[in-house]
């Protein structure tokens, strides 16, 4: 459905995306994860064709490029802020972007919308505008869909709601593109997992094989920290600094264990940790910015 392939994307001189490259099958609902500044956001505008860039975006198998937006016909978008005329009615708004009457009154009742969809968009809550955003995104059966931080201003209801829509377009084919800082709500639908920072991407898994990380990772704590970081470091061996000592992966265990034995370092606590999925991304993020520091060291 979407392929995105070595893109490259820079503002002036300075490069934003680095060698991003991605596919997102009809069905699948795969979640772009990261820090603010990331890269999230610029890569979803890119595959709109919002922003220049090298390197090869196709949708369908036709090419997208920044003067060629046809393969976009059956894609559907709410990027940053829900694209909303205030002094128009909701369903005037659906009705500019709509060319199926039924489908477009099927998905107001879907979102439960009925209540205020004839009363002007200027008087919308923030819940309001994101959902007549989402309906926006939906209309016309798109194949694939894009939402960038679609929770945004939703209450718990409403959440519960946008997530079984979710679900029950993927299960008719249709491919999302979904990034959120509501880690635990995206945990719930997305099938892929996609982690960017700076601009590079760090993990494309699907989510079983993700979720696999959390039975990986162990608790060490001993007598001398300080030394036990720097025993760590000049051996190269995978780590992060917790409150109380560091996580490690469980196949290091024993190279751990044979180091700190001998320089005389005992152990005051090796125990397996059960990760959820917000730590295994901290985890993630922190690897990553050990691995910069030490290249930026040598």
């Amino acid at each position: 459905m979407l392929t995105v392939k070595q893109i490259d994307v820079y503002i002036g001189r300075k490069q934003i995306i680095k060698q991003v490259s991605f596919q997102v099958k009809p069905g699948e609902i795969v979640g772009l994860v990261g820090p603010n500044g990331a890269g999230k956001t610029t890569i979803m505008k890119t595959i709109l064709g919002l922003t220049k860039f090298n390197g090869k975006i196709t949708v369908n198998q036709q090419a997208i490029t920044e003067n060629h937006h046809a393969p976009l016909a059956k894609v559907g978008a709410l990027i940053e802020h829900p694209a909303i005329y205030p002094f128009l009615t909701g369903l005037q708004n659906l009705q500019l972007y709509s060319q199926d009457p039924t489908d477009m009154r099927q998905l107001v009742t879907l979102l439960q919308m009925d209540a205020y969809i004839n009363t002007k968009a200027k008087g919308y809550s923030l819940g309001m505008k994101q959902k007549l955003g989402i309906a926006i995104a939906l209309l016309n059966q798109p194949d694939l869909v894009i939402l960038d931080e679609p929770m945004n201003g939703l209450d718990v209801e409403a959440t519960i709601s946008i997530r079984k829509i979710i679900k029950q377009y993927a299960e008719r084919g249709t491919a999302f593109l979904i990034s959120s800082h509501v880690l635990s709500e995206l945990q719930k639908v997305m099938t892929q997992v996609i982690l960017i920072n700076h601009g590079s991407m760090i993990v494309n898994q699907n989510v079983a094989a993700f979720n696999q990380r959390a039975q990986k990772q162990y608790q060490l704590n001993t007598v001398a920290n300080a030394a036990t970081t720097k025993l760590l470091q000049a051996h190269q061996l995978t780590f992060s600094k917790t409150k109380t000592g560091f996580l490690v992966p469980r196949e290091e265990i024993f190279a751990i264990q044979d180091l700190l034995a001998a320089q005389q370092i005992h152990l005051k606590m090796l125990a397996p940790v059960q990760l959820n999925f917000e730590q295994i991304i901290v985890d993630l993020l922190e690897r990553q910015r050990g691995r910069e520091h030490e290249k930026t060291l040598s």
